[in-house]
């Protein structure tokens, strides 16, 4: 299966919450994981401000474990697409926009991808 893990995944599967550990019998079976690179630099931002002893490490991990899909043009033009379809934020319309470009199915449990197509849904 291919995963997208949204930020909202990653950093809870770093804190070693409850709902980390959902995330983490997705990231750790052998899926295929991607991170678009918006989530990079909300994971980097979280780690720096919340764990910076270790955020460089933990960093590495993350990136390690997924491969990093670019914001190229097309994403972007996507995004704007699902953003002004969907009325949700420009970020979550671009992790939809990468998620679909390479048919993947995202794996977070932030409430505005609630209900939505191809999620995998940890939240509460």
């Amino acid at each position: 299966m291919i995963v997208l893990v949204d930020s909202w995944a990653w950093i809870e599967y770093l804190k070693g919450s409850l709902a980390g550990e959902k995330a983490k019998k997705i990231i750790e079976n052998n899926n295929r994981l991607l991170i678009a690179t918006i989530n990079v630099s909300e994971i980097y931002k979280f780690l720096l401000e919340n764990m910076p002893d270790n955020a460089e490490k933990l960093m590495q991990f993350v990136l390690k474990s997924s491969f990093v899909i670019p914001l190229e043009t097309a994403i972007a033009l996507k995004a704007a697409r699902i953003k002004h379809g969907k009325k949700i934020g420009l970020a979550d319309a671009i992790v939809l926009a990468t998620a679909e470009e390479n048919k993947a199915s995202v794996l977070t449990g932030d409430d505005d991808f609630k209900n939505m197509d191809n999620i995998i849904y940890i939240g509460k």
